[in-house]
């Protein structure tokens, strides 16, 4: 299927280049953050990919209440910004309420509905709004093709930037399944997609109170989603994964990411060929 999109600063999709959106699952200093995301910028311009910087100011989601969940709306969205003046590089972030839209907005450059929230019209449409590309992921229980109501819910409000994510679909308890048919399926609904790589390694609020996973599953399905024609990829990593506030088990080792882009551009490229 050829498409091509410009979302925020960028082309997506068909003969663009590859966009990564990267970056820690959780804000953990500001300068964790300066850190990594210079380290995927100068990564991104080696390669020739569109690079977002991504780091959640507030997990709403994890399992347990005891879990770290990141410096919150204002001091999250401090820190994206110094992260966006130094370094010039577009950020996103989760928003989890209608409420937090606006004040994100004008911060971010892109916003992100979790997979959970995927359905909530008043947060879709409140997202939409702002004018900012929203990305929509995927909930682990719907269907690729009833993503649809959720793009019209933001569309309705006159913005068309809208991207969907991938992340995975829930095979019984603690398990997720990746259908690669799904990309294909959204990209018919008039949207790049992207791949979650990291969340579709997950194992879902996992034994002992917090979500586990199989990180060595992350590069295989990035591979995969290559060659099912995604438009981007969305992978969380950290300089010591072991001692990541949040998603310890998935998120990929920093050092490792150049390899595995170097592999998946090239994938993209022989699918390109035909």
């Amino acid at each position: 299927m050829t498409h091509r999109y410009t979302i925020g600063p960028f082309d997506v999709g068909a003969a663009a280049p590859l966009l990564l959106i990267a970056g820690p699952c959780v804000i953990e200093s500001a300068q964790m953050c300066l850190d990594i995301a210079a380290h995927l910028k100068a990564l991104a311009a080696r390669l020739g990919v569109h690079f977002v910087f991504k780091a959640s100011f507030d997990k709403a989601n994890r399992t347990s209440v005891a879990s770290y969940r990141g410096p919150g709306l204002d001091a999250g969205l401090a820190i994206l910004a110094e992260v966006k003046r130094q370094l010039g590089v577009p950020v996103l972030s989760d928003i989890h309420e209608p409420g937090q839209a606006a004040p994100a907005a004008a911060v971010l450059d892109f916003l992100q509905v979790p997979a959970f929230l995927c359905r909530q019209t008043d947060l879709l449409v409140a997202a939409g709004r702002t004018g900012k590309p929203v990305n929509i992921k995927k909930g682990q229980f719907v269907a690729p093709w009833d993503m649809a109501p959720a793009v019209e819910k933001v569309r309705s409000t006159g913005n068309r930037q809208v991207l969907l994510t991938d992340r995975g679909a829930s095979f019984g308890y603690n398990r997720l399944v990746s259908d690669f048919r799904a990309i294909p399926q959204m990209q018919a609904l008039g949207c790049p997609v992207i791949f979650d790589a990291t969340h579709s390694a997950q194992e879902p609020s996992a034994a002992g109170g917090v979500s586990g996973g199989d990180r060595s599953a992350g590069p295989l399905l990035a591979r995969c989603a290559m060659a099912a024609g995604a438009d981007g990829l969305f992978i969380e990593t950290h300089p010591a994964p072991a001692d990541a506030k949040s998603d310890a088990a998935v998120v990929l080792p920093l050092d490792e990411l150049e390899g595995l882009l170097e592999t998946c551009l090239a994938i993209r490229a022989a699918v390109a060929k035909g």
